[in-house]
């Protein structure tokens, strides 16, 4: 099975050392709910992958590793092979040994929005929630954190950042394959410097408790990145999907930025701003090689790409910058 002793080892020398044994705890507890039935093909699968120390490493701009005349043509032939099993491919793009894995979210766009509206993550220990196969993990790595943390419940996911930490091991970010539902209710004065919690709230049936979890998750003085779903209005207004949206059976609340705004003020956060909106163009997320099932362009109207084929506005997403009250004046 896999291990996870390199993460608890890095936490345990961070001030989230207390709660080193309830990380264990959480990753036994999820993998005891659930275990993917390929997880101990996907490991084997691992094992294969070229043991070649890479030439050239950029996670500044991108996340690229290696160059393609490091392999051969058997080896890149081999390599493809092997990525393709780990399909779909959601969030990157990233380059491998010349290896160009276009997946269906442009997450360098997402990126390149927010990294000049937060604090900067140098020497922070930072957690992203709902990381995906983590490449915003190794976009956050290029600014000299202390730690980046990235959660995330998919198996599929972990194997996929396994990929890139073979060769990207100095870096200090870790993986565990839980959901925020698994993490500490509260870490008070220890909590981590910068939370980024980004397309999760909408899929959570309380969208005030995650906000409270998340701001629980901060130290005093931290910030919490939020991006989600919105719609435009007034203050006082969300969409409540009837059934589906965007062919997505699990999103249940859909805020206008005010009311966003107004749901962190009333968790108690500071200093709540809206860094970015945008509309998600079908340039940003899209069907692949790597990632062959429908996306947007099949969620849309085929007639008017502004609504969804449900009828509701399409995909528009906001990212909220907030921070955490240093002293204990507000809930």
């Amino acid at each position: 099975m896999f291990s996870f002793n390199d993460t608890y080892n890095a936490l345990a020398n961070t001030r989230l050392h207390p709660w080193v044994d309830s990380f264990k705890d959480a990753v036994h507890q999820r993998m005891a709910d659930y275990t993917h039935g390929n997880i101990t093909q996907w490991i084997e699968l691992l094992k294969q992958l070229p043991e070649i120390k890479p030439d050239d490493i950029d996670i500044t701009d991108k996340v690229a590793i290696g160059s393609r005349g490091q392999l051969n043509e058997e080896q890149h032939q081999n390599l493809e092979q092997l990525l393709k099993q780990f399909h779909p491919w959601r969030k990157g793009p990233f380059h491998l040994f010349g290896h160009h894995i276009d997946t269906e979210w442009r997450s360098d766009w997402k990126w390149d929005r927010i990294k000049n509206h937060i604090t900067p993550l140098n020497d922070r220990i930072v957690l992203d929630v709902g990381c995906g196969n983590g490449y915003h993990c190794w976009r956050m790595a290029a600014q000299k954190p202390k730690m980046v943390l990235g959660i995330d419940p998919s198996q599929l996911f972990l194997m996929q950042f396994a990929i890139m930490q073979q060769y990207l091991s100095e870096h200090p970010v870790h993986y565990l394959p839980i959901g925020l539902e698994y993490m500490p209710q509260n870490m008070g004065k220890q909590g981590f410097d910068t939370i980024f919690s980004m397309g999760v709230l909408y899929h959570r049936r309380s969208p005030i408790d995650h906000i409270l979890h998340l701001k629980n998750l901060l130290k005093p003085g931290g910030e919490l990145v939020l991006e989600t779903l919105v719609i435009e209005g007034d203050d006082d207004q969300c969409l409540i999907p009837k059934d589906r949206y965007a062919q997505m059976n699990n999103v249940w609340f859909i805020p206008t930025t005010g009311m966003l705004q107004n749901w962190m003020r009333k968790c108690g956060l500071d200093n709540v701003q809206v860094a970015n909106v945008s509309t998600t163009s079908l340039e940003e997320q899209r069907a692949t090689d790597w990632m062959t099932f429908q996306s947007l362009g099949d969620y849309l109207d085929p007639e008017d790409k502004s609504i969804t084929i449900e009828g509701y506005p399409a995909p528009k997403r906001a990212f909220m910058v907030a921070q955490k009250p240093l002293h204990k004046n507000k809930k």
